[in-house]
């Protein structure tokens, strides 16, 4: 059926494979890149999209289990596309030459762009990204179930459970390291107590006592 079809439609519906693909590709890393504090911040004010956001995340095995199907659907089947574009275009040397094109391609304008993007502006990608996938996941779940079923079980074999989602509790090291990447967001004063404020749990009663014999005091 494809082999009759126009080269021209051919090229459109590769275009649109490769639209998905970065879609794909982009997500997966704009999602695994946002700061889950602020998301959980966003979540609270009622952001849409981090709330969709946050429910892809509580369970990342399906969220990478449907990313994963979908780009290595759209990118099999772009393969597929690409040769037969290259076999009318080129004959039996059009398969060598749309293998190379088509990796090349999805190189530069699937997997590198698109990840860069996403990891530079996780989210403005991942926001509206959401708003795909979660309806997505839906409709794929049975097939995202089987597949992660597979999964599952050979974490399992690892002592990794899916279930545990990591704590979004922040620790004094993590909280120093904000504090401090703050820059001019806060007052150098101000950073400068909170951190002092961090470190109070190390100071014992000996580094803030005054020996006896060096109080001063009035009659």
């Amino acid at each position: 059926m494809l082999e009759s079809t126009s080269l021209t439609l051919l090229f459109f519906i590769l275009f649109v494979l490769l639209v998905f693909s970065a879609f794909f590709s982009s997500s997966e890393t704009a999602l695994m890149s946002l700061n889950r504090y602020r998301l959980r911040h966003l979540e609270q004010e009622g952001h849409a999209g981090a709330i969709r956001a946050s429910q892809l995340l509580d369970r990342p095995d399906r969220l990478i289990g449907l990313i994963l199907l979908g780009n290595n659907f759209v990118n099999i089947f772009a393969s597929a596309i690409a040769t037969i574009i290259g076999v009318k275009l080129y004959g039996e040397n059009g398969i060598v030459i749309a293998t190379f094109t088509l990796t090349l391609i999805i190189l530069l304008f699937a997997e590198v762009t698109p990840k860069t993007l996403a990891a530079l502006h996780p989210e403005r990608v991942a926001f509206p990204a959401s708003f795909i996938l979660k309806p997505l996941l839906f409709i794929l779940f049975p097939l995202v179930w089987f597949t992660n079923g597979i999964t599952n079980r050979l974490l399992a074999l690892l002592g990794v459970s899916p279930e545990d989602s990591s704590s979004v509790s922040i620790n004094r090291e993590e909280l120093r390291i904000a504090l401090m990447e703050a820059g001019s967001l806060i007052p150098k004063r101000h950073k400068k107590m909170l951190v002092s404020i961090l470190d109070l749990e190390k100071i014992t009663v000996d580094d803030v006592m005054v020996p006896r014999n060096e109080i001063e005091g009035l009659d």
